[in-house]
């Protein structure tokens, strides 16, 4: 779940950008009196996410609005699925549908990809994990919808694991320096992954004690051969240019994880709408 302190920032946020001093279009056509229901229709099939976040965009605008979501976080549903019915003062519901449905559309886009991501790797032990590429201040919500999909989250970001990359070994002067000098300064033991690009930096790598390997765009076969070479001494992960057409294939190969960036910065929103009608 999203904490709620953070998740109220974010909607908030989101509401001042969209609604700012007034929906000037609503308050100038719609009577305040008039009651309406809204409802959220799925028109294609996805996995939903972001129910927790669009019921607050609702309430935020409007405490008294019921929302009743037909399907949970982590559902599969399908073009003409009814989603949510929304009941409340029609003004409301106006003002807060696009922003609720932005943030719907958004995380279900995740969820959606990232478990046909998960579908691929059924039958092998590879996780999929997600990566820092994300919109800026929205991670938390991105990284969720991706374990509403079936996928993993890899660091939240620079503050809860060290992640040595490439430009950390050239600057640091090489491998054997950049680990020497994690293992001198972390005393609290954080998790420990470093990236490798070829077989000669993962036999360095593994003279250490470490958590996790990244296997940094290596070919399909440099992958097989790193896995023989590492023997269980510690988790593989395979990043670099990953797709749902070789992604089987790298599964495959007896790695533990599979970071995929697209999840979050090439996922396509899926199509939702709502209809709203006046009742009473």
């Amino acid at each position: 779940m999203i904490g709620r302190k953070k998740l109220s920032k974010i909607v908030k946020q989101a509401l001042e950008e969209d609604i700012g001093k007034g929906d000037v279009t609503t308050k100038f056509t719609i009577s305040p009196e008039i009651s309406a229901l809204g409802v959220i229709v799925a028109k294609e099939e996805g996995i939903l996410a972001g129910s927790q976040v669009a019921e607050k965009v609702f309430k935020v605008v409007d405490k008294k609005i019921k929302i009743t979501f037909h399907k949970e976080d982590g559902n599969k549903f399908i073009s003409g699925d009814t989603i949510a019915d929304i009941q409340g003062i029609a003004s409301s519901l106006l003002s807060a549908e696009r922003v609720a449905l932005n943030f719907l559309q958004r995380m279900s886009g995740i969820a959606t990809i990232t478990a046909k991501f998960v579908e691929k790797t059924e039958g092998t032990k590879a996780k999929i994990l997600d990566t820092r590429k994300t919109t800026p201040n929205l991670r938390i919500l991105e990284k969720y919808a991706v374990t509403m999909g079936g996928g993993y989250n890899h660091r939240m970001g620079l503050y809860d694991q060290i992640l040595i990359k490439d430009n950390h070994i050239d600057l640091g002067d090489g491998i054997k320096n950049v680990l020497n000098k994690v293992k001198n300064a972390d005393s609290g033991r954080l998790f420990l992954e470093i990236e490798v690009k070829n077989k000669r930096q993962l036999r360095q790598v593994l003279m250490f004690d470490v958590d996790r390997i990244m296997l940094d765009n290596m070919t399909l076969e440099e992958i097989r051969e790193a896995v023989k070479i590492a023997d269980g001494k510690c988790e593989l992960e395979v990043s670099g240019n990953v797709d749902l057409e070789n992604i089987r294939g790298i599964a495959e190969t007896g790695v533990d994880y599979i970071s995929v960036g697209s999840l979050t910065h090439s996922y396509r929103s899926i199509d939702l709408s709502m209809k709203i009608r006046k009742i009473g």
